[in-house]
């Protein structure tokens, strides 16, 4: 069974009676619709609907929660969350040690033992897990967890995108189940409803190739001088791509090559993606 230690990651636990009303208020992801033995994505915004911070959020006891993100904003996670929590019942805390092990494959639901495992809800097309709180073990292969991670068009922040940059859409958080568009009001729900329904989010995650190594990450991509977006994590030659699909599509219409620097790519939707690329690409050329 392939798996990889992610050594960047902290676990941050929330628990108490108001846990989840408090949560619920604040966060993207729908926890009525979160079950036992899942870890879902999810964003805290801000009030103009970008994301200042991204996790995984799982049940960790009858009121409690736990949220997995990098561990060099756990620190700031944690004192947003303080600055939210009022009067609610609820305690939050960096837990010390950690540990976050992932695993992958068909034989991937067989857990470690001595582990919490749950299953990765942002991948549709192979099985992920995530292992929580078990004894640290050697070797695992973070490459080729970085080469799954690409391939299936999962964005995280820090390696595709900076925090404070990006709304939800951007990053597929509406088709990973990281937003919940039937529950009440949160943080940045305004401009996030208002994008679903309107249908106008132009910027996606794209999977990039090439037949030649890209470029590194942060690389823009152009179309004839004009930028269309930037690369992402990069492994050799495939990634990740934020870009306009409008433009993108633009460009495909006309025949006009995309570059990252001077390497031709291709960008495609992910394959268990629902969105599309627009018809009218009037609007390519807008700001």
């Amino acid at each position: 069974m392939p798996f990889a230690l992610l050594k960047d990651r902290a676990l941050i636990s929330v628990s108490g009676p108001d846990a989840e009303h408090f949560l619920q208020n604040i966060l993207t992801t729908d926890l009525e619709m979160l079950g036992a033995g899942e870890a879902k994505p999810g964003a805290l915004l801000s009030p103009q609907g970008k994301i200042l911070f991204d996790f995984l959020i799982s049940r960790a006891c009858e009121n409690g929660f736990r949220l997995e993100c990098r561990a060099n904003i756990a620190d700031d996670f944690v004192r947003r969350l303080m600055l939210y929590r009022l009067r609610a019942k609820a305690e939050i805390a960096k837990q010390d040690q950690g540990l976050v092990t992932v695993m992958w494959g068909d034989d991937s639901t067989t857990s470690f033992s001595d582990s919490i495992s749950l299953a990765d809800a942002r991948f549709r097309e192979v099985a992920v897990r995530r292992a929580y709180d078990g004894a640290a073990r050697d070797g695992g292969d973070a490459e080729a967890w970085q080469t799954l991670r690409i391939a299936n068009g999962i964005a995280e922040s820090g390696s595709d995108y900076q925090l404070g940059d990006a709304f939800p859409h951007d990053v597929l958080l509406d088709e990973t189940g990281g937003v919940g568009f039937k529950k009440g009001c949160y943080v940045g729900q305004e401009v996030v409803s208002r994008m679903q329904h309107r249908g106008t989010a132009r910027r996606r995650v794209l999977i990039a190739s090439a037949e030649s190594a890209l470029p590194a990450s942060g690389t823009e991509l152009t179309v004839g001088g004009r930028p269309v977006g930037a690369l992402g994590s990069v492994n050799g030659r495939i990634g990740l791509a934020i870009a306009r699909i409008d433009r993108v599509k633009a460009a495909s219409d006309a025949g006009e090559k995309i570059v990252a620097g001077n390497v031709p790519v291709t960008l495609a939707i992910p394959a268990w993606a629902r969105f599309s690329f627009p018809q009218d690409t009037a609007s390519a050329e807008e700001a």
